[in-house]
């Protein structure tokens, strides 16, 4: 049975009265003494039915008919009370009948959620001034991930809401579930008032979710220039550290996320230590990896370094070598099989030549997924080296090696890379200096 949809056939003709709003037909039935308490296939009953669809003459008599303060707290198979209803829906007369009938402003849903909180969320301050002058709390939890109202008014960017709640005492470094603030919501979402309101209370500019992540790095990430440039002016840190592994920092999500007015705002500010610091990673990785070639060319026009520290967390050893490996994830198969088409494959070593021959033959052979480590770029590169040289100086490694090339060059063109990704036993050189499979 669905607890969300109204199925008339279950519902009492008191609450059917009740929920039309009809007081005529409402008043005859109690007068016959019909139950006020028989519930729906929600769990809806004629109070929660006044409540929703604003009765007020009808809530009224209900409470007459039913006056204990059990009936009006009485809930949903959701957890609802004739007070969630009202207050969800803005009813405010409704509201102030049911909180000076003694309904709790601070009873809870299933899922935790308070009057309150639903007060917020609709943008209704009048009912939530009324339910804050009858003992509703501004603080604690209002729902089940610990975002309490002071979370939910920053999110919507309500200020005449955010500076009620402050008034009346909430606390603005209250965190939920995830060491999330308000302030942090409002950096977030780029509720740029929001987030004036609750600096200007003196709410931390510097505070760190529970993975790390400080304001000013989230509105990195997410774009959001005015509220990075107010929280800079704050006083907000942008060397300090956003994740466990203290590496990563605000220009690096501004980097990677391509958002290049912050990251000129970001550079002058941020310590270089992270450009070529052991135990670091350079921003340039982040633009990389993100694909952000404007962001890049900032960077190295303001003096970061093409040749970043080894990056274990990427793991790459330069910015170059993931450049390679992100061309080759945007490579199509098509442009490979075109590649290998127009390749002479008597230049390759025989090992090599025999396997490309084989699985080239192999109707069913996936392409990128056994030579997706080859760059189309480099290994053109590698093609034209290797024509230049003589035939019988390609069957030599040692002359490969002999070349004044870095040692990984030359095992590149050795085509190392290819025989390991598939598998192929490590070549050897015979007695005559050939390459052959090493048995």
């Amino acid at each position: 049975m669905d607890f969300t949809e109204a199925y008339s056939d279950t519902c009492s003709t008191v609450g059917l009265a009740a929920r039309e709003g009809n007081v005529k037909i409402l008043r005859k039935l109690l007068k016959k003494g019909r139950c006020v308490d028989v519930a729906d296939n929600r769990g809806w009953m004629p109070v929660h039915e006044a409540a929703y669809h604003n009765s007020v003459e009808c809530l009224r008599m209900l409470i007459h008919a039913d006056s204990s303060e059990n009936y009006i707290k009485t809930k949903t198979f959701e957890g609802f009370c004739a007070l969630h209803l009202a207050v969800s829906q803005g009813h405010w007369k409704i509201a102030q009948i049911l909180l000076e009938a003694g309904a709790d402003p601070n009873t809870t849903t299933l899922e935790e959620t308070t009057p309150l909180f639903l007060a917020v969320e609709n943008g209704q301050i009048d009912v939530l001034r009324l339910l804050l002058r009858h003992g509703a709390s501004v603080n604690g939890s209002h729902s089940m991930c610990g975002w309490n109202s002071l979370h939910q008014a920053s999110f919507q960017g309500n200020a005449e809401i955010i500076k009620l709640l402050l008034e009346k005492g909430a606390n603005k470094e209250c965190q939920d579930d995830f060491g999330i603030t308000p302030l942090f919501v409002a950096a977030q979402y780029g509720k740029l008032e929001s987030l004036s309101i609750l600096i200007s209370s003196g709410a931390n500019v510097n505070c760190q979710a529970l993975d790390k992540a400080t304001p000013l790095f989230i509105a990195a990430q997410e774009g959001h220039l005015e509220c990075v440039e107010l929280l800079l002016s704050s006083g907000a840190d942008p060397d300090l550290y956003c994740n466990e592994d203290n590496w990563q920092l605000p220009i690096h999500a501004a980097a990677q996320m391509g958002h290049a007015k912050i990251l000129d705002l970001l550079i002058p500010l941020t310590n270089r230590v992270c450009d070529t610091g052991p135990d670091k990673v350079s921003p340039v990785y982040s633009a990389v990896f993100g694909g952000r070639e404007e962001c890049l060319e900032i960077l190295l026009q303001n003096g970061y370094s093409p040749n970043a520290q080894t990056c274990l967390i990427f793991g790459f050893s330069s910015p170059m070598c993931m450049a390679f490996q992100k061309e080759i994830d945007s490579v199509s198969d098509d442009t490979l099989i075109f590649t290998l088409e127009f390749t002479n494959w008597k230049r390759l070593p025989p090992v090599v030549e025999k396997m490309l021959s084989a699985r080239a033959s192999n109707s069913s052979w996936v392409l990128q997924q056994h030579i997706a480590s080859v760059p189309c770029l480099t290994h053109l590169c590698r093609l034209e080296i290797r024509s230049i040289l003589k035939p019988e100086h390609l069957r030599s490694e040692g002359v490969i090696h002999q070349l004044p090339l870095p040692r990984s060059l030359q095992n590149y063109l050795l085509y190392e890379d290819v025989l390991k990704m598939n598998a192929v036993p490590e070549l050897a050189a015979n007695h005559d200096g050939e390459i052959s499979e090493a048995t």
